[in-house]
């Protein structure tokens, strides 16, 4: 008897350790990772990222979507693939599918993004959809180029993108979203073979926007590459990491050495914006006013000041590097070094460029970041004259994210950034997906 009540003891003891492990067991967060591709065939460089989509009901095909951190929605050009299979795509199958104007998603979408662009006309519904006869959707887009606007068919579409359980281990993953259809003539001035626009704004309808709250933590992190060689891509990650490059952090997380300042929201804007009290060149610092707003975006070449401080940064970076023989102004820069001396390639010695932030924290532009070289015998500071009444003070720009880690946390609504990872002995291109 005493052997057999012993043996329950044990075997209740068992149970109960392993509920409690199972209770505790958290399924890990996948992070959807995409490879980030520079373009220098355009007026300024680009960055794209190749996701998968449906060109037929049984099959996906990848297209390359143009990088923005400000769109309100995802569009691309998919109409000839839609029309194609009108009448065989079921309203949410596994293809490019039409949003009728009767149904709700079309009110939702219209009303949740519209009022970003107030210069495109108003939208209607006189157009109808093939063989239903129903209204269509029609929503603006505008082209981020250019600025012109356009009209493109609001659809039901799906993709595909890698999904990382762990650094070794990567799998497809499908989820349906909303997007728009719009003709190719809306990609004008577009890289080659860029045919769609990602949005990775703040907006509901940006492309992270349907797989958070799913699958994967409301994070960000973008790191764009400086080269434009395919086979050395930078990368683009949906979650919250691990992020791990080699070769010299090959096994640490490059979340350990990222600073963190507060993501400040804009009232007519989906896009990211951050606080910055001043810019600081060797221990002086060029006062920022208080109401002056600072924007992140991935279409500006190069960072763009008011003509006030930009004024004041360029003096000031000319006096800390007078000992650099001077060359002639290249556009749109208006400071530029002569780096070819008697038949010497010279790399200019200057120091680094630091916003300071409203809460303390400072981001290094180091000279990878703030030296751009315009040919062999000519580099320019990387900062351009944004006019005198530019909408935002401060845009800063591709230039200076280049080889940076950058985490956009929507959890917090924080900005993570690494400053030059060149100086850790990495880069953006040192993400093994493989």
């Amino acid at each position: 008897m005493f052997l057999i009540l012993q043996f329950f003891v044990l075997l209740l003891t068992f149970t109960l350790h392993e509920n409690e492990s199972f209770a505790q067991y958290i399924p890990p967060s996948p992070t959807m990772v995409s490879l980030v591709h520079k373009h220098t065939d355009a007026a300024t460089p680009l960055y794209s990222v190749r996701i998968e989509t449906f060109n037929d009901i049984t099959q996906f095909t990848p297209q390359n979507f143009l990088i923005d951190i400000d769109a309100p929605l995802i569009w691309h050009d998919c109409i000839s693939k839609w029309n194609k299979h009108r009448v065989s795509c079921p309203l949410y199958g596994g293809c490019i599918s039409p949003v009728s104007c009767e149904d709700f998603q079309c009110t939702k979408v219209r009303s949740a993004y519209s009022y970003k662009n107030p210069s495109c006309s108003p939208v209607t519904n006189s157009s109808t959809l093939p063989v239903s006869g129903l209204c269509s959707c029609p929503v603006n887009v505008k082209n981020p180029l250019t600025k012109s606007c356009s009209q493109a068919l609001l659809n039901y579409d799906d993709v595909i993108v890698n999904a990382a359980y762990n650094i070794n281990s990567y799998k497809p993953h499908v989820r349906s979203l909303n997007a728009a259809c719009a003709p190719s003539s809306s990609f004008k001035s577009f890289p080659s073979n860029v045919t769609g626009v990602m949005a990775l704004s703040m907006s509901p309808y940006a492309f992270q926007a349907f797989f958070m709250n799913q699958v994967t933590k409301r994070i960000l992190a973008l790191c764009l590459p400086s080269g434009s060689k395919p086979s050395n891509p930078g990368v683009l990650f949906y979650g919250d990491g691990p992020y791990y490059f080699h070769p010299h952090y090959s096994n640490v997380d490059i979340r350990s050495i990222l600073t963190y300042t507060t993501l400040l929201k804009h009232p007519h804007s989906f896009g990211y914006f951050i606080g910055v009290n001043a810019i600081v060149i060797k221990q002086r610092s060029i006062n920022i006013p208080n109401n002056a707003t600072t924007k992140l975006s991935t279409i500006k070449a190069c960072t763009t000041l008011r003509t006030d401080i930009y004024n004041r940064v360029v003096r000031r970076f000319s006096k800390v590097t007078k000992q650099i023989p001077l060359a002639k102004p290249v556009t749109p820069f208006s400071l530029c070094y002569r780096t070819f001396i008697n038949g010497t390639r010279v790399v200019p010695r200057v120091p680094d460029i630091s916003f300071s932030l409203r809460d303390g924290k400072m981001w290094t532009v180091s000279t990878a970041n703030s030296i751009k070289r315009i040919t062999k015998h000519v580099s320019c500071l990387a900062f351009v004259d944004g006019g005198a009444t530019g909408e935002h003070a401060i845009v800063i720009g591709t230039f200076q994210f280049e080889d940076n880690l950058l985490v956009f946390d929507l959890e917090k609504s924080v900005l993570g950034f690494s400053s030059s990872l060149l100086k850790k002995q990495t880069s953006c291109a040192n993400f093994n997906l493989m």
